[in-house]
Order: structure tokens, then sequence, then C-alpha cells
């Protein structure tokens, strides 16, 4: 028997380095673990020593005999990794680390933002006992797109924070939190304090579709959509029209098919996840029961995850629709795709998307439709939106052989009274730092900050998406950080940081006059525990709070505001 490893993976890799054999895969040192949508086992060489089961901080792995019925069909998803990626033989050894030099006193290090991105890298850093790390947060909340990003629906996921609570429960580590970076305290302030500063702030600004009709009352981001059910008090005042039937979301990666389900699921399904109080209050009085996700290229290349994709098979009382014609394939690609000779993950996409299309709809369901090779060119509407023409796609190769959508004549339109744009993210620059606007992101060598034709700006590093755009999942900011930590510990050994001329009492008198409302790791205890009592009590692992006055004052009850 063996172990396999389902949807919930958060490609962290950490059961990568528990298995004796060596049977997980890829590796962080492997070129497809950048690309890949989730980990494998292989499961002749697994030797059922569960391991990894102890290793993985959101629990995605179990015995192949335990899987559920939703989850069987990952079975055929390790194994086929294995068809296209045959397991390495031998051992690989583990490189011994390099003792760290341990008389250069304190290493002080600033991470901006409290996110997955910031969390992995302050756990790296406090695996020395020689560093003191301070988490700028400017929500009076941490764990960023974790809480306030990844889909109610998704409790699995959500676990990694626990990982995150016990790993930087430590006196060198510090919270401070209600506290924005440029506004309370300045890039200069950071750097008079620390020998470092790494940004994780993330990519919280979302991409233009850039055609007329855009900014039409009905029209929104996905991400604004997305942080509105999540409780982000930036977001919770948000309007959504929900009183059509039918919404259209321009985009099919994993954001997209997490407003899909959110939009078509069971409200009372939804009551029994953190889901903000006043986004389950909409939906129920929601009369959508169609959404159609746009695609501009086909189901091969479609940007959603095979397990994301799969599990909306599993949604009770929706239908995934999908026309049988925009899912057939010529000759040539069926023969290379039933010979194994495509990628097992896009494979996997076609065939799913070629077995939905098989199956018959319940006129009583509602219904989540995929709509292949079309990109909108119009949002319809005189003061708020009400379809959007569409142009269909051809797949063309471009100059280096990849498939680019080409527009044809060929023009439609969708009647929907909600249009979402789920077309990927975009950093923001921040004051005192360089950026990159083509990318949207900090430009960087390895997470090392450069300026110009790549000179390195002393102390000053990134980590997450800001530093290698909106990619990967939470798991992949694992390496990301671990990656740029190496850098910082190079730099300090070697000498390259200044010493900071102030230290962490220095820093403590500063925030107390600047941000009298700083939030530290007790004061967020306190809000925690009050969420989840508000919880327990309809049977929901917390009831969020989304009002910033109202975690303050919780926060500031708690005794050692500002200790943690």
């Amino acid at each position: 028997m063996a172990y396999v490893i389902t949807q919930a993976c958060c490609n962290d890799a950490s059961c990568v380095s528990a298995c004796p054999v060596n049977c997980i895969h890829p590796t962080p040192e492997e070129a497809e673990f950048a690309t890949t949508e989730m980990l494998y086992i292989e499961p002749q060489a697994c030797i059922d020593c569960g391991a990894c089961v102890d290793a993985c901080p959101v629990n995605a792995i179990f015995p192949e005999d335990q899987l559920t019925e939703s989850l069987s069909r990952y079975r055929e998803i390790n194994a086929d990794y294995y068809t296209r990626h045959p397991l390495p033989s031998g051992w690989i050894p583990l490189t011994p680390a390099t003792p760290p030099v341990r008389d250069l006193g304190t290493l002080r290090v600033a991470i901006v933002g409290a996110g997955p991105a910031a969390c992995y890298a302050a756990e790296e850093l406090l695996k020395r006992s020689d560093v003191e790390v301070e988490m700028f947060e400017k929500l009076p909340t941490p764990w960023g797109l974790v809480r306030a990003g990844v889909a109610p629906d998704h409790p699995g996921t959500k676990v990694v924070t626990e990982m995150f609570d016990w790993s930087l429960g430590r006196d060198a580590f510090q919270f401070h939190l209600n506290v924005e970076v440029g506004n309370h305290v300045t890039h200069a302030d950071l750097l008079a304090h620390h020998h470092a500063v790494i940004y994780a702030v993330g990519a919280s600004s979302d991409r233009a579709l850039g055609i007329p009709g855009e900014d039409l009352s009905g029209s929104h981001a996905a991400t604004e959509f997305v942080a509105w059910y999540n409780g982000h008090p930036d977001y919770a005042d948000r309007a959504f029209d929900l009183s059509g039937e039918r919404a259209v979301i321009v985009g099919n990666g994993n954001v997209a098919l997490d407003v899909a389900r959110i939009l078509t699921m069971d409200p009372d399904d939804l009551a029994r996840t953190d889901i903000a109080d006043h986004a389950l209050a909409a939906l129920r009085k929601s009369n959508i029961r169609e959404v159609v996700l746009l695609g501009r290229r086909g189901p091969a290349q479609a940007a959603y995850t095979t397990p994301e994709f799969l599990a909306l098979g599993d949604l009770p009382g929706v239908d995934v629709v999908i026309d049988p014609t925009e899912v057939e394939l010529d000759d040539k690609s069926q023969a290379l795709i039933d010979a194994g000779a495509v990628e097992p993950a896009v494979a996997m996409k076609v065939r799913l998307a070629q077995e939905f299309a098989q199956r018959t709809a319940n006129p009583d369901n509602k219904r989540i439709v995929f709509r292949y090779l079309l990109s909108p060119n119009e949002i319809h509407g005189t003061e708020r939106a009400d379809g959007v023409t569409v142009v269909a796609n051809e797949l063309v190769e471009d100059a280096s052989g990849a498939l680019a959508a080409r527009p044809t004549d060929r023009t439609e339109r969708i009647e929907a009274a909600l249009v979402l744009r789920s077309i990927g993210y975009r950093g923001r620059p921040l004051a005192g730092v360089p950026f990159d606007e083509r990318r949207g992101v900090i430009p960087n060598d390895r997470g090392r900050v450069v300026v110009g034709a790549g000179e390195t700006l002393d102390g000053v590093y990134v980590t997450g998406w800001i530093k290698r755009g909106p990619s990967g999942v939470i798991g992949t900011n694992k390496t990301c950080a671990k990656e740029t930590v190496a850098r910082i510990v190079e730099d300090f050994e070697a000498k390259r940081l200044p010493a900071p001329a102030l230290g962490r009492k220095d820093l403590s008198k500063l925030l107390a006059r600047r941000r009298p409302e700083r939030i530290s790791r007790r004061g967020w205890e306190a809000i925690d525990e009050a969420e989840r009592r508000r919880g327990l009590a309809s049977g929901r692992p917390r009831v969020k709070m989304t009002d910033t006055a109202e975690m303050v004052a919780v926060g500031r009850k708690r005794r050692g505001l500002f200790g943690n």
C-alpha cells in the first residue's frame, strides 16, 4: 500500500525531506518544482512508513486505502506523474549546511508583510540563535492571503497558519500589526533599526482588461470580491449586485474557480465556514444560477490546476457544463495524450474537461460553465454592466513555438449582471524601493534588491510574489524564502550589512509614539480567541471581525499590548 498526496497539497516540500526513500517529487532542486501544481508520491517506491503524513502541514496525504470517493482520482494523478518523470535512481543525499558564524552579534531583520512568504522567511531566520525578527503588517491580523484570500470552503489549506503560529512563538520574534510601512514608519526607519529589511508584500493590485466598459458599475476585479467574502476590513463595505441570474468571470485560474464556487454553493454549506457574515447574508439573497468562466486559450492551456478543476465535480447541486465541441482535439493531439507524451497534469486537465462535457446537466442545478478560446472586447451597459461581447480565438504557434491565442472575426454577446475580471495580480511600488513597472515586482537577484543595471541595494531584500511575480501556491514561498534568507545570512557573515544605529527598545519607543494602536502577538491572540468563541455558537471555525476599530479595541484589552 502507498500513500497518496491529494488536493490540499501546499507544495512547501516538508514531506520531501521527511521521506526516507526519496519517492516524493518534484523536489525543490528539480526544474519541475517551479511550475508543478502539486507534489506526487511514486506508488511503487513508497514503503508505507507514514513519515510524510507527520511532516505535511496541511493534512494532504492519506493511505491509498483510506481515500474518500472524491479523492480516489489522486491515485491516478500521483502515478501518472512518474510516467513522464521516472523516479531518479539512488538516494540523493542532503548537502550539509555550512556552520554559521556566531561571533558577529545579533542579526536584526525587519519583515514587511505577514503572509506565507513573510512567515516562511521568519521561520527560516529563526533557525539561528543569533537573530531578532520584527514583522510589520498594515492589518490588525496576520497570515495575509491565507486569511484574506484562501476560499472559506478550503479550511484544510488554512491549517498552515497553525505551523506559523508555533514557529513564530519565540521571544526573538515580534509582531507589529496595524502598522503600515510608508505611513507609520518609513523604509529609512526600518534600515536604521535593522541590518536587513525583507519586503514580502505580495501582489495586491489586479491587472486591468483595458477594454471599453471595464469601469461600469457591476464590473469588478475578482480580488475585490475575494477580499469582500473573506472579511478583509478594507473591503467589508463593498456591494456586489447579485440580483441577476448570470455572472461572467474573465479568466479561469484558481481564483476564478474559487469565485465561481462561492457564487454557486449552497449558503447553508458556506454557513459552516469562516466566510464573512456580510457576504453570507448577501449570498443568501443571491439570484445567480449560472457562472460563465472565459478562457482565452483551450483546456490544455487553462490556468486552473487539476486538483481545483477536479473538485468542482463534487459540488452538490452544481453542474460543470462544457460544450463537447470546445474540448475536441485533433487526432494528433489526442494520440499524444493517449500515448503519455504530454505532461501528465496537462493531459489530466484535458481528460477531465472531456469527462465534464459528457455529463448530463440537471435543469434544477446551478451551473458553472467553462468557455474556451474566448476573449472579452467590450463590457456593455449604460449606467451599469449588463453583458459582455467576446471574440473567438484560434491557437497559433508564436515565434518560440508556444501556442498563443489569435482573435478571429467571430463575436458573441453574453448577458450578465455581474462581470468579474480574474486575469492576474501585480505588485505595487513602495516608497524608497526600486520597482519594475512592466513586471509589477521589485527587481532583485535571488532576493537581493537591485537598482539600475544590477547594483545591489545594501540591506534590502524581497521574497514571495513581489520577488518572483504571482506564481506558485502557498508552499512555493518556502523555497523562495529559503533562497532570500540565504542571501541575508551570506551578506551578514561577510560583514556587508551596516550595523543598525538603533535597537529593539528604540523601535518600540518609536512605534509607541507613531502608532499607539499597534497590536502585538498578545493582541492578535485576543482577536483570534474572540473570533473563535463567536464561531462556536454556530458551529463555525470562527466569525471574523471586519472592523479595524473593533479589532484594535479587542487587542488592546489584552495585557502586554506592546510585548509579544
